[in-house]
């Protein structure tokens, strides 16, 4: 019973760390395409 319970929390963390993970990612990801988009621009 105990492990499940146990086994139960550790999956939610993981799920919810993973989740605050990619949401950094996505920005990090946007961030270096308005940095590209602006290099491209200042190149033209």
């Amino acid at each position: 019973m105990y492990r499940s319970i146990a086994l139960v929390i550790i999956l939610c963390f993981f799920f919810l760390t993973g989740c605050q993970t990619f949401k950094g990612l996505g920005k990090d990801v946007q961030k270096a395409g308005k940095w590209v988009e602006k290099t491209a621009e200042k190149s033209q």
